[in-house]
């Protein structure tokens, strides 16, 4: 059996990221997706953030998101965090702000690595950690006419 070195397609990327961007426009899955696609990646893990109806048991009557300007560094380098410590062939990721509706897409990421462990392995650690350590906030408007600002 060869070495992993004799097998380029074993190795991450030199230069996974491929898209990353902070939108007030709508996103595409399509896009994240076509982004990502590499012919020596197995596997492609994608999640897509909805906004959703309700949260804690209240209805959601409106939504929005804002950021810091930094946000968008702030991505980079959650990104070549992930990048460093997966064998990522190629990674996306997308986030929405300003006003959105239930079933918008709020945020969407993607990586494709040589086998489909490290992809969903990889997937969940840049959705995490974009949710905790990029400088976005949700700012949500309750039926009941109260309000709650969620966010990194």
């Amino acid at each position: 059996m060869g070495r992993i070195d004799d097998h380029p397609g074993e190795q991450a990327a030199e230069d996974p990221i491929r898209l990353l961007a902070i939108r007030d426009t709508p996103l595409s899955v399509d896009e994240v997706f076509r982004a990502v696609g590499d012919a020596a990646a197995g596997g492609t893990a994608l999640f897509v953030g909805t906004v959703r109806n309700h949260d804690g048991g209240a209805d959601v009557e409106a939504l929005g998101y804002s950021c810091h300007p930094t946000a968008e560094a702030e991505l980079r380098r959650v990104a070549e965090k992930t990048a460093a410590e997966y064998p990522v062939r190629a990674l996306a990721a997308v986030h929405r702000v300003g006003d959105l509706e239930v079933g918008d897409l709020a945020v969407v990421v993607a990586v494709s690595c040589p086998h489909r462990g490290e992809a969903f392995e990889a997937c969940r650690k840049l959705i995490d950690d974009l949710k905790h350590e990029v400088p976005i906030w949700k700012h949500q408007q309750f039926s009941d006419g109260t309000e709650e600002w969620v966010g990194a």
